[in-house]
Formats: C-alpha cells, sequence, structure tokens
C-alpha cells in the first residue's frame, strides 16, 4: 500500500485530520503536529509552498501494526520474519515519482520545515537516502538534511556507518533521496542490518513493493515515493549543520558536514510531502521499534524472550525494557548482556517478569520498588562507545557508563506478586453513571 493509498484509507476511517486554513512551513506545521500528536494531519495550504505536508503519519505501534493488517503483538515476529525473508521488489520502467521533473531542481519550491527557532535552518526529516557502493551494493538509510541553499544541503552522517563507509572510501556518493513514503518503507529503511543488505528488500517482504531506476543516479527507488531529491554527497566539502533538536528532545551540537548538491528533483502529481517531527512520536517509533527485534533475538539465544519495548520514556533509542520467562536464577543478568549486544546504543536495559506489563511504565517502576536489589541486580558496564543522541555521553567520543537492572523476582521466593482485588459488579452498589 501505498503512502497515498494509506492516506486515503485514514480519512475513510475518520482518522485523519485535514487542515485547510493557510500555514506556515517556519514553526507553525511543527507546532501543531506536536499538539495533535498522535493524530495524523494533512495541512493543504503551506503559505510558502504549493505542496501538502502530512505529519505524524504513524505514532504508534498499533498504528503501525494496522497499517500492516497485523496485531501488535505481531510486530516484532512480523519485522524479523521480514529481514529473514528479504527478496527484490517488482522493477518497473514507469512510475509515480517521477511523473513531475522539477526543472532546474529549487529545494526553495519544496515544503521543508523549520521546526524550532534554535534550528539552523530548514530540515529534511524524513528522508530516506538510497546509495550505492561498488562492493557492497544498495543501502537504504535515514539522515537528516539542513537545506542552505537553492540546490544544496548539509547531511549530518552518523561516523562508521554504512553511509559513511561508502563516503570514506569513494570520496562521492550519488543518492536518491525518496521523501512520502509509506510505513513499511519508513521501517525497512530505519532498520540496522549488515553492510550489503539493501533495506528495500525487507519493505518488499513486508508488503509488495515496485521500484524504478533513479532518473540521473544508478540506484532502485520506491516506485510510489512522493518526491525524490537526487544528487551527490561530497566527502570533503563540508558545511555547517545545526543545531538541531532530535530524538532526545534536546539540541544536537553544529558539526562540519558533507554537502548534498542537488541535481534533480522528481515528484508525483499533488505531492504530499512527509514532514516527521524531531523528538516527536513518530520519529520514536521509527528509531525504536526497528532495534527491538535485533534485541529480541539476542535475548532469546541465551533465555527465552516473550517481547522487547524499545520504550519513548527512554527516548526510544536508550533504554530498552525485556520481558523474559525466567527459568533459572541468572536468566535476568543474562538477559541484560545479550540485550546490550542486541541494541549497542542503548544505554540502561530493564529486565522483567513475564507479569509486568513493559508497555506500562508505571508497572515496570513497581518491579524496580519491589523485586530489585542494586547490591545483587545491578550490572554496570564500564564507559564504552554509547549513542551520539545522549547528552550526557563524553562529548566527541560518546563514551557513556551502561547499566542493567534486573527487576526479577526470585524463583524460589514468596511475597512478590500482587494480590488481586476481589471482583465486585459495582452497579449494585454505586449509580450508573458513576
Amino acid at each position: 500500500m501505498s503512502l497515498r493509498a494509506y492516506v486515503e484509507r485514514l480519512e475513510r476511517q475518520g482518522r485523519l485530520v485535514r487542515i485547510t486554513a493557510p500555514i506556515s512551513k517556519t514553526y507553525e506545521i511543527a507546532a501543531v503536529l506536536k499538539k495533535l500528536e498522535p493524530t495524523p494531519v494533512i495541512f493543504e495550504s503551506v503559505r510558502e509552498s504549493g505542496f501538502a505536508v502530512l505529519g505524524n503519519l504513524c505514532c504508534t505501534k498499533a498504528a503501525f501494526a494496522d497499517y500492516l493488517g497485523i496485531e501488535p503483538s505481531a510486530i516484532i515476529p512480523t519485522l524479523a520474519r521480514a529481514i529473514d525473508e528479504r527478496r527484490p521488489g517488482l522493477e518497473v520502467g514507469t512510475a509515480p515519482c517521477q511523473q513531475v521533473v522539477l526543472e532546474p531542481p529549487n529545494l526553495d519550491a519544496l515544503p521543508i520545515l523549520r521546526h524550532f527557532a534554535s534550528d539552523g535552518g530548514n530540515y529534511v526529516t524524513a528522508g530516506v537516502f538510497v546509495a550505492a557502493h561498488p562492493r557492497y551494493g544498495q543501502n537504504v538509510d535515514f539522515h537528516r538534511a539542513m537545506q542552505f541553499s537553492r540546490t544544496e544541503m548539509a547531511v549530518r552522517v552518523v561516523r562508521g556507518r554504512d553511509f559513511d563507509t561508502f563516503l570514506q572510501e569513494l570520496g562521492q556518493v550519488d543518492v536518491a533521496i525518496c521523501v512520502g513514503n509509506a510505513p513499511h518503507v519508513l521501517a525497512a529503511a530505519a532498520t540496522s542490518i549488515e553492510t550489503g543488505v539493501d533495506e528495500l528488500e525487507i519493505a518488499n517482504a513486508l508488503q509488495p513493493l515496485s521500484v524504478v531506476r533513479a532518473r540521473t543516479v544508478d540506484v532502485l527507488i520506491p516506485a510510489e515515493a512522493e518526491f525524490v531529491l537526487e544528487g551527490t554527497v561530497y566527502r570533503d566539502r563540508r558545511h555547517a549543520e545545526g543545531p538541531f533538536v532530535d530524538l532526545t528532545e534536546t539540541r544536537d551540537a553544529i558539526r562540519h558536514e558533507p554537502v548534498l548538491v542537488v541535481k534533480a528533483i522528481t515528484h508525483r502529481r499533488n505531492a504530499i510531502w512527509h514532514a516527521l517531527l524531531p523528538g516527536g512520536l513518530e520519529h520514536k517509533l521509527l528509531m525504536g521499534m526497528p532495534r527491538e527485534p535485533t534485541i529480541f533475538a539476542r535475548v532469546n539465544e541465551v533465555v527465552r524472550c516473550r517481547d522487547v519495548h524499545v520504550n519513548p520514556g527512554g527516548c526510544s533509542w536508550l533504554h530498552a525494557v525485556v520481558q523474559i520467562d525466567k527459568r533459572a536464577e541468572d536468566d535476568g543478568i543474562k538477559a541484560i548482556h545479550a540485550a546490550f549486544a542486541g541494541h549497542r546504543s542503548c544505554k540502561h536495559v530493564f529486565v522483567v517478569d513475564a507479569d509486568i506489563d513493559i508497555y506500562n511504565p508505571l508497572a515496570v517502576e513497581w518491579a524496580m520498588a519491589t523485586r530489585f536489589q542494586a547490591d545483587t541486580d545491578l550490572v554496570v558496564k564500564e564507559k564504552e562507545r554509547g549513542s551520539s543522541l545522549d547528552p550526557s555521553a563524553e562529548p566527541g567520543t560518546s563514551r557513556t557508563t551502561k547499566a542493567g537492572f534486573d527487576l526479577t523476582k526470585p524463583l524460589a521466593g514468596e511475597g512478590y506478586d500482587k494480590e488481586p482485588y476481589p471482583e465486585v459488579d459495582t452497579r449494585r452498589f454505586c449509580d450508573s453513571r458513576t
């Protein structure tokens, strides 16, 4: 299902808000998106552009599961199966994403948002970058990109990731930036998988995906994307990038990052620009949810794992709550180490029993209050590389101290379970309006 088809379905179901009043891409759209979270919103009249803007597309696991036609509990096995059973999409000769060509390319014509007063510029936040390497093949991932001219952007390239490897080896990399993708493409692009895997094959395993050759760069792109920005990223040509309010809702530093020169822009007729609100629920979902299958798989190698939640309270990146079936006293400690191996940017891991609702932070805190002793149940990992998104990590190195909390009860212990309250039909005693 394309993004456009999904938007139409949301509207039929009464789950989409349409805003027709004129609105600015500078601060105003971002402010409304935050106020209306998690409701999907489309802005039809953007003052600075002739294109509509869509936001809050997929803010919850329930919304993503609904898109795929599954239950939320099936997300982890569904993503894991798509990774294992990935396959190329159908290549087509013509595609909606190339119906219109902007010649010459002009980024000012697009509704690229400025989200915060502290931002360094207008930012593309939902851009799926498709790049290729002669040895590794095609790679698909996310990078934020700050516009600074009609045809140029500074691209935040995290060191050590696949795209950085491509750039360091080749010096310059042709890219196609796809904006306005369906949720299964977004989720696939956000996965962390070994170098050499084309994430669009994961998307195709989630739902059938047609791909088309980009017009000016040699990569295959989603045929039904709304916009495609084609160009070249140059390793040794740099421009200041930032400040930018990132996943943690704190201001990221200014860096000198590689420059992208846009050489072509194509789009669908009546194209819809997808704006991913920085630090918002949709941003958090797309960061955290694709890490859950990798954590689940590593934990399941050592203990029986039931579920994983990379929770919004931990910025959907720095914390993971892991639910296990405990069968040996050291299962909680084993699960902690395995979870860190499954998501190396994670800072704190909380392991709980099967009776704890990992989606309820009060339940997890209750487990810590009643089942945790710091002298035996706390795992402290000496400083190692963590996440560049953590403002408390060492500047420059991102080294941080990591900790795991075994919140499971002893196997033979008594008095660790909540006592259930008696059941009663309150209508016998209370007014029905109470």
